[in-house]
């Protein structure tokens, strides 16, 4: 039957191209997997109702929607980084304080520098593909990431265990270095500029607006966590797994009981990197034990159990011919140097950070100094030293200004900070800064709101804060250069639909000291509005698990200030959300939902996990992957495994999947 010569030749084609691209150990020529496909492709377009979206045929096509945005099934934290051994040694004694007598494993894996994603499988195949993006929502990329043939469009089947219903792994998508000079080769002869690195090269690649053209790339990937559909024991059976599902997974893993160990593997890794075929900027170190990962929780922005210690920076010298003064959305004064061109780490260099006054006293840097200079990570460029060999006498000391170079008022300083600030709420470079931070991608997202027109805007007095965004008319920006009927009308209506956004990008931006995409999320988690954040505490803020107390004083400061109630007020009646969306009247759930934390394990029958947690976060509650002493509900399905067990250790209350819909039907 036909059914049958295409269910065995997907079989054989998927065998073997995860031979190719997973283990390069190939077992046929080029020429026989070419004609086994065309083999496939003749019967599929015989009967087209054979065809599958997992079928190999099936890699190139569809259509690529930028910003189409997707919730992560968990949050993609980032790491906290550290460039010492001794920094290691400080993050082993964090571990173990926590976690007293207990034995501890350390993983080690190196740190690939790529693109972030995240996979996600429906009973056992591929359904959408997203990139980092906030960390809370990601950018749905599937049309290309399945041209990627690295990644399975089906698992492999697990003999001891049932294809989950629902898995998510993260990965790191990238180009191999020896692959990067004939794509910048291609792109020179179309007239195109040439990719500065492999990073660059990925990250452009996966955001193309045709498969077509992605799929001649030669896009690879590295999958380093199973982060949702499995119950886990430690990390290292998630690797383990993840290589048994199909999934390519970088071999250089090591497990170590020691951080003398850890830090003998950094060094030899140190040495050894630069020799890989991928680019790589240092190891990743993960505590081992998934129990002891939930102990020890998570901040707002990184896990407490995994660190990056990053190798040595790459340096270059080159010469300061000025220093100029930016003024940032908080009023902050930063000292930034104009540079001799120069190419470091695969970048042309222009400028680079001082950051502030003590810095530039401290390195005594000067205009026309020659300087070492340093791509932190490979990304941030900042002056490391100064070259007083190379002085000749003509150099210029800086003298930091005393009053702002955008408005002209005094500046302040105080004991209790390094910067230097404008304190002038009315400052232009200021509010350009604030308006650019809150129309950007992560904040309100308004298309076509850029740097030149915010410029435009403010020259022209037609706005003076955030929420006159939101007094724009069509004909106040046809006086404005560059703008016409159709380009005025459709700056009006992006600027409207950005009131549809959720409550916690208009937290996030209003750029409050220390609150992040996470921290905004979590605040509004708990707090349901912007209105209960305004009038909370210190101390009501800073009991939020991953909001610190630098976190929860800024917050409480930021809303202490009239200007900023007054501007909370214009934008509730502008009609931006500041509260959460609920599907109920939140006086109804306060008790059963509002500001409880649930956990779930095991699979659901009724509802998807991922259609659970959303219905429990719009009434009100919270949802976390790990269990801790904070958890008041776990929610168990089939198939439930140690989370369970941990809930009756820690005396956390069990609902059965039964029991968690009648709670949500009696609402």
């Amino acid at each position: 039957m036909i059914e049958d010569q295409v269910e065995i030749l997907r079989d054989e084609l998927h065998y073997h191209e995860h031979k190719y691209y997973v283990e390069n150990q190939p077992e046929i020529s080029d020429v026989e997997f070419d004609t086994l496909m065309k083999e496939l492709e003749k019967l599929e377009k015989k009967d087209p109702s054979l065809i599958t979206p997992d079928s190999p045929t099936q890699r190139v096509g569809g259509q690529v929607v930028l910003g189409e945005r997707i919730r992560h099934h968990e949050s993609m934290l980032s790491l906290e980084n550290t460039y010492t051994a001794e920094e290691l040694h400080d993050f082993d004694r964090r571990i173990r304080k926590t976690l007293l007598d207990q034995d501890i494993e350390y993983v080690i894996e190196l740190k690939i520098d790529g693109l972030g994603v995240a996979l996600n499988y429906e009973e056992g195949s591929l359904s959408y593909g997203l990139t980092r993006g906030d960390g809370n929502f990601g950018e749905d990329v599937t049309a290309n990431i399945r041209t990627i043939k690295s990644i399975p469009l089906k698992l492999k089947e697990l003999s001891r265990l049932p294809t989950p219903n629902m898995l998510e792994v993260r990965g790191e998508v990238f180009i191999p270095k020896s692959q990067l000079g004939k794509i910048n080769e291609h792109r020179v002869k179309t007239g195109e500029s040439p990719f500065s690195n492999t990073r660059n090269a990925a990250a452009g690649s996966l955001r193309l607006l045709d498969p077509n053209i992605v799929a001649q790339r030669p896009l690879d990937i590295f999958v380093y966590r199973l982060s949702y559909g499995l119950d886990l024991e430690t990390h290292e059976q998630g690797l383990k797994m993840l290589v048994d599902l199909g999934f390519k997974v970088n071999e250089m893993v090591n497990v170590y009981h020691s951080m003398e160990e850890v830090i003998e593997c950094y060094y030899k890794w140190r040495e050894q990197y630069k020799n890989l075929d991928y680019d790589t900027d240092g190891i990743v170190v993960k505590v081992n034990d998934i129990k002891h990962q939930a102990q020890l929780g998570v901040r707002a922005k990184s896990p407490r159990w995994a660190i990056c210690c990053k190798f040595p920076a790459s340096q270059a010298r080159t010469r300061i011919n000025h220093i100029a003064i930016q003024v940032g959305r908080t009023g902050v004064l930063t000292p930034v140097a104009t540079l001799e061109p120069i190419e470091l780490a695969g970048a042309r260099i222009e400028n680079a950070t001082l950051h502030n006054a003590q810095e530039i006293a401290r390195k005594d840097i000067r205009v026309g100094d020659w300087v070492v200079l340093e791509r932190s990570g490979d990304v941030i460029p900042k002056v490391v030293s100064v070259l007083t060999e190379k002085r000749s006498g003509s150099e210029e000391i800086f003298r930091f200004p005393n009053t702002c170079p955008s408005c002209y008022e005094q500046v302040q300083s105080s004991e209790q900070e390094t910067a230097i600030r404008c304190v002038n709420v009315s400052c232009p470079d200021q509010l350009k800064r604030r308006i650019e931070h809150f129309t950007s991608r992560n904040a309100l997202d308004i298309e076509g709101l850029g740097k030149q027109i915010v410029n435009q805007l403010i020259e022209a007095n037609l706005v003076s804060n955030i929420a006159d965004l939101y007094r724009l008319q069509t004909n106040d920006l046809l006086p404005l250069e560059g703008f016409g009927d159709r380009s005025a009308q459709n700056l009006i209506s992006a600027i409207d639909s950005s009131k549809k956004k959720p409550a916690s990008r208009v937290l996030f931006g209003f750029g409050i000291f220390h609150v992040g995409q996470r921290a905004a999320d979590l605040l509004i988690d708990h707090f349901v509005s912007i209105d209960a954040i305004a009038e909370a505490e210190v101390e009501q803020i800073e009991i939020i698990q991953g909001i610190g107390s630098k976190t929860a004083e800024s917050v409480a400061n930021f809303f202490s200030q009239a200007e900023n109630k007054v501007l909370l007020e214009k934008l509730k009646s502008a009609g931006l959300q500041i509260q959460a969306k609920a599907l109920f009247d939140l006086s109804q759930i306060a008790k059963e939902f509002l500001g409880k934390t649930f956990v779930l394990t095991g699979t659901l029958t009724t509802l998807t996990r991922s259609a659970a947690s959303e219905r429990i976060k719009l009434l009100g509650g919270k949802v976390n992957s790990n269990i801790s002493k904070k958890t008041d509900f776990v929610v168990v399905g089939e198939n439930a495994g140690s989370k369970k067990n941990q809930a009756l250790a820690l005396g956390t209350q069990i609902l059965t999947e039964d029991d968690f819909l009648e709670m949500i039907n009696s609402v």
